[in-house]
């Protein structure tokens, strides 16, 4: 039977370190490569409570994405696991060099590893400086014989303009397909622009070429500010795992705090239509997923996906099956 979406949880990890120094990345502009990883003060067990089936009203998907590489953070595998143990999904963001850690996840049990999906970022010029291409693609493909989904997208930016037949053809030869295209964003901004130098229109019609819907669908809704009725702090919401702070959206209120009194239910508050971010900049996600049932948009599963020639899918179908349900189709409406 389908395990039906109840909530979609991004999962902050404190980690602002990297031992990649791209040129787009704030740990490498404010120099945070020489940070430590943080201490988790919880444990394993408090961990699954605090965002346990029962606590949340069902299966969720999780993401974990850390301010620097996520899996630096070596406690990370440990919560995946355990979080995969309580039925839920989780999808990981990582830069994919980190062998020894990828090598211990691919050792879950494969029941634990058809809902775990990873989203490797292609960090293309800091690949070529450290002489790191192959492993990438080898630790892709690593993860992909595991039974994991995947997803592989690069970050859009000025200096990777002239690279972009290169990128194209490494994908084309080591995927069989081409990456995605997500879109670098100037958090520096009060509107939180595109981080790039052309015009929206050219920025589009750059990165256009690639024929990522993740992309297509990402400007769509870019500069779009949205006032429609959304779920966010209820069906979705932002938690600091190392802190517990659960806020309703990245720049909305804290609601509560997972950790505290992880028997008691916990606080839920709806945005509505008071959101206070200039646009839905991680609409890919929280929009396709259904956080706002009055927006039509395609599935989260549509803009992750790619397959190559002869069908093979990066998707597996467990999880393409879960990521291509609605939010509004497994939750109450209180409007």
């Amino acid at each position: 039977m389908m395990d039906k979406i109840r909530r979609y949880i991004e999962c902050y990890i404190e980690t602002e370190t990297c031992n990649l120094r791209c040129h787009y990345c704030y740990i490498t502009q404010l120099r945070k490569f020489n940070n430590k990883p943080v201490n988790f003060e919880y444990s394993l067990d408090t961990i699954r409570r605090a965002l346990s089936k029962s606590r949340l009203g069902g299966v969720c998907l999780l993401n974990f994405c850390a301010g620097g590489e996520t899996l630096l953070q070596y406690e990370v595998v440990a919560i995946m696991k355990e979080l995969l143990s309580e039925g839920h999904y989780v999808m990981v963001v990582t830069h994919g060099l980190l062998t020894e850690r990828l090598n211990a996840i691919a050792e879950f049990p494969p029941e634990l590893l058809e809902r775990l999906m990873f989203k490797f970022s292609f960090h293309y010029l800091e690949l070529i400086r450290v002489n790191k291409i192959e492993v990438f693609f080898a630790n892709v493909n690593k993860m992909k014989k595991a039974g994991c989904s995947f997803t592989v997208e690069i970050t859009p930016t000025d200096e990777l303009v002239p690279h972009i037949p290169d990128i194209k053809n490494i994908c084309l030869d080591k995927l069989g397909v081409l990456c995605h295209v997500t879109v670098g964003r100037d958090d520096r901004t009060e509107g939180v622009d595109i981080l790039s130098g052309y015009s929206f229109e050219e920025y589009k019609k750059t990165w256009g070429v690639f024929d990522s819907e993740l992309f297509d669908f990402k400007m769509k809704i870019f500069y779009q500010k949205r006032n429609e009725f959304c779920y966010a702090g209820d069906w979705g919401f932002v938690v600091n795992i190392n802190t517990g702070e659960l806020r309703q959206c990245y720049r909305e209120s804290i609601l509560d705090n997972i950790y505290e009194n992880t028997s008691k239910p916990l606080n839920f508050k709806r945005v509505g239509t008071k959101c206070r971010q200039p646009h839905c900049y991680n609409g890919h996600a929280f929009l396709t997923l259904g956080i706002i049932p009055a927006l039509i948009t395609p599935a989260y599963a549509e803009v992750r996906d790619r397959t190559a020639a002869g069908g093979d899918a990066w998707l597996k179908p467990r999880i393409k099956e879960f990521l291509s349900q609605k939010l509004y189709d497994n939750n109450k409406f209180f409007l």
